[in-house]
This record gives structure tokens, C-alpha cells and sequence, in this order.
């Protein structure tokens, strides 16, 4: 039970059933039954609400199926041309700090979106992973523009982490008009492809799991199985 298993999900992956699976997942991971686990989902157009999401960020109610989740953060979007992570970790092995955990996660999509060299940074006041924009005008106050291109949300359950990250490769980028993305006023959000870049999916999968090992080595030895 040592190594991560790592899956592709194939096709549109339905929201409510994908969610149930990956917490049926996590709690066999907690109890030792199963390894340790990555998924590779794209979804159908939908909102979520995180746990603390405000009603009025979410502007157009309409428009898409509105999921509320336990995972923290506010509203986002999962659609076609997004690469959507599941990420079912048990923190025993991987250093025990939530902070530090969500700190890993940062730096995993950072040193992946290295590999096409873009340079992705996080902000102290603003969750996910970030991209300077000089070539667009600044905000009305002078600071600098920067577009949201990776969301990350996740659940402890049992010490084992669910949900995860959401990475921007090719999605409608006006789909994001619905919501407020994570309650952020002012900038914006891109893609790897709207940066310019020619980059598939499976392109980002290679990149993600190439980069997942030095974020993630396991600081400690898988936990023995409940009453074992």
C-alpha cells in the first residue's frame, strides 16, 4: 500500500457520483484498506460552492448546475479544457501540517507549470496559483494584473486529504463570468493555451505526475490499518 495509484478518468466525469467515489476512496484509504490516491478528471460545466462561498458572488444562477461541496474555499468552475485533480493523501505520511500540505500542492502546480515554462506564483492574501499579466492594463488602483490560472480547495476527512486542484489548460474562459472565482474582484483567469501555449491535456498529466514526487515524498510509513 506504499505507492500512489494514479488514474485517468476518461470522458466528462459526472459531478455528484465522481465526488462520492473519491470520498469512498478516502475513507478506505483512513482505514488502510486501499492505497493512497490521484485522479485525472474533466467534468461538464458546473459551479461549486466551497464552505465559505457568499451568495453573491454567484451572478448568473442559472446558467450552470450550482454544487455546494465541503471543501474549503468559495465558487469556482469545472468545465471542458480544465484538468481537475483529486488528490487522496493521507497527511500522517506527508508531514502532518495542513498549512504546509496546502503549501505542497502550491508548489506541485508551480514546478509543473514550470515545465512549459510559465512562471506561476502564490499569493499570501489569495488562494490558488497565479500569473503576471503586464501585457494587460493595470487595476484602477495601479496594482499590477495577475490571472488566476490553478484553483486549489481540499477536505480533511480521517487525516486523509480529498477533493484538490484545478489547473486551466483549454477551458471557455467566459464561462468563469457566472461567479466571482474564489470571491477575487479584479483579476482575472487564463489558461495555458490563452498564455499562448500549445499545451494538451495529456501534456499536463505528464507534467503532473513527473513533478509529483518531489512534492510529495512521504515523511513517514504508510498507517497500519484501523484495529491491525
Amino acid at each position: 500500500m506504499d505507492s500512489v495509484q494514479w488514474q485517468i478518468i476518461e470522458g466528462r466525469a459526472p459531478y455528484r457520483a465522481t465526488v462520492a467515489a473519491m470520498e469512498a476512496r478516502a475513507a478506505a484509504i483512513a482505514a488502510g484498506t486501499a492505497p493512497e490516491a490521484v485522479w485525472l478528471v474533466e467534468h461538464p460545466p458546473l459551479y461549486t460552492a466551497g464552505t465559505s462561498a457568499r451568495s453573491a458572488d454567484l451572478r448568473d444562477p442559472a446558467r450552470f448546475e450550482v454544487h455546494s461541496v465541503g471543501r474549503g474555499g468559495q465558487y469556482t468552475y469545472h468545465g471542458p479544457g480544465q484538468r481537475v485533480v483529486y488528490v487522496m493523501l493521507h497527511l500522517d505520511r506527508h508531514g502532518r501540517d495542513l498549512r504546509r500540505f496546502v503549501a505542497r500542492l502550491e508548489a506541485w502546480v508551480i514546478a509543473t507549470l514550470g515545465r512549459f515554462n510559465v512562471v506561476g506564483e502564490s499569493r499570501a492574501d489569495r488562494v490558488g496559483v497565479w500569473v503576471r499579466r503586464p501585457d494587460k492594463p493595470a487595476l484602477p488602483d495601479g496594482t499590477p494584473r495577475e490571472d488566476k490560472i490553478a484553483a486549489i480547495g481540499i477536505r480533511l476527512r480521517r487525516r486523509v486529504s480529498f477533493h484538490g486542484l484545478a489547473i486551466n489548460v483549454e477551458p471557455e474562459l467566459s464561462h468563469y463570468d457566472g461567479i466571482v472565482p474564489c470571491g477575487i474582484a479584479g483579476h482575472g483567469v487564463t489558461s495555458l493555451v490563452d498564455l499562448g501555449l500549445p499545451v494538451t491535456m495529456a501534456d499536463l498529466d505528464t507534467a503532473l505526475r513527473a513533478e509529483f514526487e518531489a512534492a510529495f515524498v512521504p515523511t513517514a510509513p504508510a498507517p497500519a490499518p484501523a484495529g491491525g
